[in-house]
């Protein structure tokens, strides 16, 4: 056997075969040489069935990536690979009738092989080592028959390996263009399956489902983070999450992106969530917010909504406090509105998550900022009914409308900044740059004016309500 005819298989461990040549290149091969591939290729046709088993045995010996596959269902392997053999092994005799399907089936082969996670660079290797068996067995079938025609056959050598570079390019397309198909099927059910969870309509039956696909414990300690701009600000139209800025614990430090990815450009993983916190001394778990893996995001019309995952589970309150550093880590742009909603266990009760977010969105400032649902209930109660928030205000503050706008104006702020002061008059004349007598009087003429008493703690209760509604619904 010619030592430059076995050299030939060393490419295949080796660098990639040359690029093929220009469409309008002429192979050299001779009358004669093209008879001899003929020949040749018309005992190897005669002989698929025995040159399928030797392939399939190669491939599980020498290519881990085939070896789950054929473990799995050898027959499907061996039919694939006896498609193959049969259409290019056929294209060599009668390139005009096979050429299609020989396309048709390698793209097949590429696009199955993508769907199962076999890696591409396996599937290349595969169809390597077949065309370096078929170029073997011509040579050997040639010289066996006659060796001196063995030469010849460098004539087509050429056009054999760039028929063999040509496929290879056709299945590393088909691969692609499946992988990329895949890809965003798996990025759509995510984004539908979060959706659900958000909106409470997905089923208990698939919570199980939901949490694998997340990469979330089911029955883990959630909250859910609502953003929105000010009304009347600059809409963030075409943006999948908002420009705003999570604690560094809560955006995702690891790479591999995906549905956790996190505002700004980082992405944390798409994978399971991070590990436990190693615990304290104490044998309590670390409950800094740090540990937290990164937010899955869902952007709706107006609003963006986080899941973030807290620390705790069930029967494990976590941090008291966690919610509140995640909110004073927040770093948004000026008019960025945010609320965060209460903590709840389990994957189920998102929907009821993103409920108390939106409530405590609405309890957000028009100039923007960040409420902490726990922290704001009294707002919460008056958005969470605006009609009744709104009557409230008409009833108790209506009197003051009586008034010169920029009168009833300072009245209001006082008594805001009464309130504010826990009752204080000199803190809140501190505040107000005025003397704590100031503060006294414009209180006496508000009680004079509404026929309430503050130091009454129902009508406190009504007045610290009402001036929520005023400042929360009206408007």
């Amino acid at each position: 056997m010619p030592q430059v005819v076995r050299s030939r298989i060393a490419v295949l461990h080796g660098a990639h075969p040359a690029a093929p040549l220009p469409r309008s290149f002429r192979s050299l091969a001779d009358r004669a040489a093209v008879e001899v591939l003929h020949r040749a290729a018309r005992v190897l046709v005669a002989s698929l069935p025995v040159l399928t088993d030797r392939l399939v045995e190669a491939l599980y010996e020498q290519e881990p990536g085939y070896r789950a596959a054929i473990d799995s269902d050898r027959a499907e392997v061996w039919q694939e690979v006896h498609h193959s053999l049969r259409h290019n092994v056929g294209s060599l005799i009668q390139p005009r009738e096979f050429r299609d399907a020989a396309h048709r089936t390698s793209r097949w082969i590429g696009e199955i092989r993508a769907e199962q996670g076999v890696p591409l660079d396996a599937v290349l290797h595969a169809f390597r080592m077949g065309g370096a068996m078929v170029w073997q067995d011509l040579v050997d079938e040639t010289a066996r028959r006659d060796p001196d025609d063995v030469r010849l056959l460098v004539h087509v050598a050429a056009d054999v390996w760039n028929f063999v570079d040509e496929h290879c390019g056709i299945v590393a397309d088909a691969y692609r263009q499946a992988e990329r198909r895949l890809s965003w099927r798996r990025e759509n059910q995510q984004r539908l399956m979060v959706a659900a969870l958000l909106d409470g309509t997905a089923r208990i039956a698939d919570v199980c489902e939901a949490a694998a696909m997340l990469g979330l414990p089911e029955q883990g300690r959630y909250a859910v983070l609502a953003v929105a701009s000010a009304p009347g600000g600059p809409q963030q139209q075409g943006l999948a999450r908002p420009p705003l800025n999570l604690p560094a614990a809560l955006s995702g430090a690891a790479p591999d992106g995906g549905p956790h990815a996190a505002p700004g450009g980082q992405t944390p993983p798409d994978g399971p969530p991070h590990a436990a916190p190693s615990p304290e001394p104490g044998g309590r778990p670390h409950s800094a917010p740090s540990t937290a893996p990164a937010p899955l995001w869902h952007t709706g019309p107006d609003t963006a909504f986080a899941i973030l995952r807290l620390t705790g589970g069930p029967g494990d309150p976590g941090d008291p406090d966690e919610l509140h550093a995640i909110a004073a880590a927040l770093d948004a742009p000026a008019g960025t509105r945010a609320g965060i909603g209460s903590a709840v266990d389990g994957l189920a009760a998102l929907g009821d998550a993103r409920r108390l977010a939106e409530t405590a969105l609405r309890a957000c400032p028009a100039s923007g900022g960040t409420v902490v649902l726990d922290e704001h209930l009294p707002d919460a109660l008056v958005v969470s009914s605006p009609a009744l928030g709104s009557a409230l205000a008409d009833r108790v503050l209506g009197p003051l409308d009586r008034l010169d706008p920029s009168d009833r104006d300072v009245i209001l702020e006082t008594l805001t900044a009464w309130l504010d002061a826990d009752g204080s008059a000199q803190r809140a004349g501190a505040r107000l740059y005025c003397h704590r007598n100031t503060v006294l009087n414009r209180l006496r003429r508000f009680e004079q004016l509404t026929g309430r008493c503050l130091t009454r703690p129902r009508d406190a209760v009504e007045v610290s309500l009402a001036l929520a509604a005023r400042r929360l619904l009206v408007g």
